[in-house]
């Protein structure tokens, strides 16, 4: 079970997020939808340990994966370096099997900038899911893609959720990528911002 119960989070005087409260379940899938600016990146470092200063209390799994906005790569290691040395224990065969389930097994002794767009958000893909997580935290994953490229990324993500089978937390202002996704839609609105469950889920958000 994870469970978020952030009080509140200041950078300065200014606070940036009020009461942000909910659970998931081993396995469910929940989106959070919000404007650009609201509060939704900064409670998505929070929800993943990335920031500490904050008022609350987070539970969540020890194996977990991220995949940021940006690929986040390691530009001078190969793209087989770039999963093995996070996955201390991927061997070589499992890390090549792990590349070629997103597609680019053929690109493995090559380097993050020799690669398209695309195929370095599929090597983020393939390092965030090769770990096995049970909880995968998604941070506006399709941003600046293309329709034709975000639809391929979709549907690999689509794949790779179902066979491994993370809970999963996506951060998007994209509707339709929260509605083919997740489950369940909450949004953050306000300023400071709070959490929200859609009319037909208010059962499901743990309230104050």
């Amino acid at each position: 079970m994870i469970s978020v119960d952030i009080h509140s989070k200041h950078f300065g005087e200014s606070q940036v997020l009020g009461r942000v409260r909910f659970e998931l379940g081993q396995g469910e899938t929940l989106a959070v939808l919000g404007p650009s600016g609201v509060g939704k990146s900064t409670m998505l470092r929070i929800v993943a340990g990335i920031d500490r200063r904050f008022e609350g209390h987070i539970e969540r799994p020890e194996r977990m994966a991220i995949v940021f906005q940006e690929p986040t790569l390691l530009p001078w290691r190969t793209v087989l370096q770039n999963l093995t040395l996070v996955h201390r224990g991927l061997g070589d065969a499992e890390a090549r099997e792990a590349l070629g389930r997103v597609g680019i097994a053929d690109k493995a002794g090559l380097f993050p900038g020799q690669l398209s767009l695309g195929q370095q958000r599929r090597l983020s893909l393939a390092r965030a899911f090769a770990g096995k997580p049970e909880f995968l935290v998604m941070d506006e994953p399709f941003v600046s893609l293309d329709v034709e490229m975000a639809e391929g990324m979709m549907r690999l993500t689509e794949a790779l959720i179902a066979e491994v089978g993370p809970s999963v937390l996506l951060v998007t202002h994209a509707r339709e990528e929260a509605e083919r996704l997740t489950g369940r839609i909450l949004h953050l609105e306000g300023s400071p911002a709070v959490l929200h469950p859609e009319e037909k889920d208010h059962l499901r958000c743990v309230k104050p």
